[in-house]
């Protein structure tokens, strides 16, 4: 079966098993009692192709306030998630007012991701009253994992409890080892890093993601399949490109471990792996996504990707672009974080393909419908 028709195919499924006739049982004195049917719910049912995309999209505002961009998005284009960027130095109460602003403009039936980057040392974008200073990667890597646990159940709850329900985070890139982490400016120069083999970085990003879950907290675990060996960053850099790493490599393993206890969600980077698909960032590939990702991986939950508004490595291409290549490579959120007035010509540009090509519209379908059993998840 083609991908692509993975929705269709499961919605046809579920409707037929809804529809079928449940097995007569005996009753008393000889009578027969049939079966209430057990009904399915189809998370798509009664949504337009609008609404439907917008659940495809992150975007951002600063952490400080409810900027006016963002909250139209959420109220005019049915935006499902939001994204708190920058630095805040207010406090959790301060945070929740701020989303309080936009949870207050979706629907019940599909609340608002509201996520930001809580990793800790130098990407901590939550801080002040009611959020605990958090140790970088590298310090958390030094923690015993029951620590860690403990600690990062005590952040998630820190996010719950300002509204947050997302984290972008752990990092389970693979920086060599110490002496290369000076020379990998995204994760060794931020401190991002757990260590410096594939285990003890699994044996962490486990605790931290079941703290945050045990905190009311989903997590997302980034960047697929790896930013631990480039040498520059995707967010100042164009041509960025991994000349190492295949799929077979350790930093591929992670992330086949992650999978297998439990992670629901990863961040692909937009790198561009020369030795697993040389012609395309990681993001818009169905190589990596579809094919590696999805496929020899067996991933089934949310894929996102990471910044695609103001990255310098796809600026080359136009913001509709973006989002229709990404969404047809097998992501299913699109994370619009540094500049989000583009948000509107990459959700334009996404409605106008679902509507003018159907095998693009089940991608649609089957990647809110994930996003939506994720949400429904909490």
């Amino acid at each position: 079966m083609k991908k692509h028709s993975w929705y269709a195919a499961t919605a046809a499924v579920l409707l037929l098993a809804g529809c079928a006739s449940p097995a007569a049982e005996p009753g008393p004195s000889g009578t027969t009692v049939t079966p209430t049917p057990t009904p399915t719910t189809d998370p798509l049912a009664g949504l337009t192709v609008e609404q439907r995309v917008g659940q495809l999209f992150m975007v951002g505002t600063t952490a400080t306030a409810a900027e006016a961009e963002t909250l139209a998005a959420v109220s005019d284009r049915f935006v499902g998630g939001v994204f708190l960027a920058g630095r805040s130095k207010t406090g959790a109460a301060a945070t929740a007012a701020v989303v309080a602003q936009f949870t207050a403009l979706a629907p019940a039936d599909r609340p608002l991701l509201v996520a930001t980057d809580q990793e800790g040392g130098q990407v901590q974008v939550l801080q002040g009253p009611g959020f605990s200073a958090m140790p970088s990667a590298v310090d958390q890597g030094a923690m015993d994992a029951a620590s860690l646990n403990a600690s990062a159940t005590t952040w998630g709850g820190e996010l719950a409890s300002a509204g947050v329900t997302m984290n972008l985070a752990p990092v389970v890139d693979l920086v060599p080892d110490a002496a290369a982490a000076a020379s990998n400016p995204p994760i060794g120069g931020y401190d991002r890093e757990y260590g410096f083999d594939a285990a003890g970085i699994v044996e962490h990003a486990d605790a931290f993601r079941a703290g945050m879950t045990a905190g009311g907290v989903h997590s997302v675990i980034k960047h697929f399949p790896g930013l631990g060996t480039v040498a520059a960053n995707t967010d100042d850099t164009a041509g960025v490109t991994d000349t190492t790493t295949n799929a077979q490599s350790d930093s591929v393993s992670i992330y086949r471990s992650e999978i297998a206890s439990g992670a629901d969600s990863v961040m692909v980077s937009s790198a561009v792996y020369a030795l697993i698909d040389p012609a395309a960032p990681a993001v818009f590939s169905p190589t990596v996504v579809t094919g590696l990702l999805r496929g020899s991986l067996d991933f089934e939950g949310v894929v996102m990707t990471d910044d695609l508004s103001g990255a310098t490595q796809v600026a080359a291409w136009s913001p509709a672009d973006r989002a229709v290549l990404s969404i047809a490579a097998g992501c299913d959120i699109v994370l619009v974080s540094r500049t989000p007035a583009v948000a509107a010509e990459m959700i334009d540009a996404v409605v106008a393909k679902a509507k003018s090509d159907p095998e693009f519209a089940d991608l649609v379908d089957a990647a809110a419908a994930r996003v939506l059993t994720l949400k429904s998840a909490r």
